[in-house]
């Protein structure tokens, strides 16, 4: 452990109550080992605070913004309150409105129906294909890969000076990468934006479980997350930021809920006069448990101090990184370089192994859970493993079309509950792996790389 470390170890909290931090695991050399939690950025575990607020609200369930009886005002309130916690949590604007999703994949495929005719969307080939793909109906401009924080600025500048003036624009960024965990000047790239008469819309599905996110601060027009990243994994997401393009928009679902009144026509047919509120999209039967959870985690964050936990995950990158560092076959991908500031997802390859080879013996020979493949990043990955990021593939697939045999990688990521054991003993296997192989033999099924029994 370097000096930076060791100092920091001591000033440190320990991690944050999980569900699953006792669960233990059957090893294929035999024997069974408690289950070390390394993939954080797919789905985090539940935070312990939020399961037992869940816990304790379930027999008062009822249905919301519906029913005169007293579960169903209880949970209407519950469910308002939780809006309220999740807009303070962002640091929302007094008008802006904030709408429940199932994802940060459905809240953004939300913006893109709410989106202005004409509006043409700037995206770099770096986002995860939730924020990547939903703008099929836009005249979307991919940017290339920046390599430096300042360069990604200068490229979206240049891209939105020889766009159409007059026409609406959004720009569409992550906060942080969730194949190298790098942060991403989301302040500067907002003032780009609207230096050119954009919006830019924040996916913070990596960035809010890590450090705080102020919408009024990093000056984003909308910002979208998920729960299940959030230590809150009960089907939600959100979509917060300015109201007119929402209230503009035909409601994302139509249903119930999302309209105030209906009418029948002489003709036969109906007339809808819709909700103006963030109800306008959220038709239909509202996941309050999923947005209870959502608030109960934004109030144990908040209350844990982001400072303490920023502080606490940084000591756990170092320790990643500095054993990664030590093994020469490892190599760590990055966009931005070595002393970019990251959040705790890292990324890596290494030689002579195929990553779901790899990220199967961590498994099953050492009770620990990664993740392999293009992390649905597909053209980012491709770009940093040196492929053409226009190439077809399927994610972690080890028998992968001829040419791509080894473009996958392996991702380990971790957050507010991660014990040290847990990555200590990470960077040991990744050690012993290198240097002594594989204890076991391993086979391709259904795409994956499994344990010959």
């Amino acid at each position: 452990m370097s000096v930076s470390t060791a100092a920091v170890a001591q000033t440190v909290c320990a991690p944050l109550p999980v569900l699953g931090r006792d669960v233990t695991v059957p090893l294929v050399t035999g024997g069974e080992v408690g289950y070390a939690a390394l993939d954080y950025a797919a789905s985090a575990p539940a935070l312990q605070r939020v399961w037992d607020d869940v816990a304790a609200y379930a027999p008062y369930y009822g249905s919301v913004h519906r029913g005169a009886g007293y579960l169903s005002q209880l949970s209407t309130d519950l469910f308002e309150n939780a809006r309220r916690t999740v807009a303070e949590f962002l640091d929302c604007r007094p008008d802006d409105q904030l709408v429940f999703t199932r994802s940060t994949t459905d809240s953004l495929n939300l913006l893109a129906a709410a989106l202005p005719a004409g509006c043409q969307v700037f995206v770099f080939e770096t986002e995860h294909h939730a924020s990547l793909l939903p703008w099929k109906d836009a005249r979307v401009t991919c940017l290339d890969a920046p390599r430096t924080p300042a360069q990604a600025v200068a490229a979206l500048e240049s891209a939105l000076a020889g766009r159409d003036p007059h026409g609406p624009a959004l720009v569409c960024v992550t906060g942080a990468s969730n194949v190298t965990g790098e942060l991403w000047p989301v302040r500067e790239l907002a003032a780009a934006a609207h230096a050119h008469g954009a919006r830019i819309v924040l996916d913070a599905a990596q960035l809010a479980p890590h450090h705080p996110v102020s919408v009024r601060d990093l000056d984003v027009d909308w910002v979208a997350f998920s729960g299940h990243k959030l230590y809150a994994p009960f089907g939600s997401g959100v979509l917060a930021g300015r109201a007119d393009w929402l209230r503009a928009a035909e409601p994302y679902l139509a249903g119930g809920g999302a309209s105030r009144k209906v009418t029948r026509r002489e003709d036969g047919g109906v007339d809808v006069e819709w909700h103006e509120s963030a109800a306008r999209h959220e038709a239909g039967s509202p996941n309050v448990i999923g947005a209870y959870s959502i608030a109960s985690a934004c109030k144990a964050l908040t209350e844990a101090g982001f400072d303490t936990l920023v502080a606490r995950e940084q000591y756990l990158v170092e320790k990643v990184r500095t054993g990664l560092a030590q093994v020469p076959e490892v190599r760590v991908l990055s966009l931005f370089g070595d002393d970019a500031p990251r959040v705790g997802v890292i990324s890596f390859v290494v030689d002579g192994w195929n990553s779901s080879h790899f990220a199967a013996a961590l498994s099953a020979e050492y009770g620990i859970g990664v993740r392999d493949g293009l992390f649905c990043a597909h053209p980012l990955v491709r770009t940093l493993l040196g492929s053409d990021p226009r190439s077809q593939g399927e994610c972690g697939a080890p028998d992968a079309a001829p040419g791509e045999k080894s473009l996958n990688a392996i991702r380990v990521s971790f957050g507010a509950g991660t014990p040290d054991e847990h990555v200590d003993r990470f960077v040991t296997a990744v050690r012993e792996l290198v240097t002594e192989g594989a204890r076991w033999t391993y086979r391709t099924e259904d795409g994956r790389c499994v344990p010959a029994v």
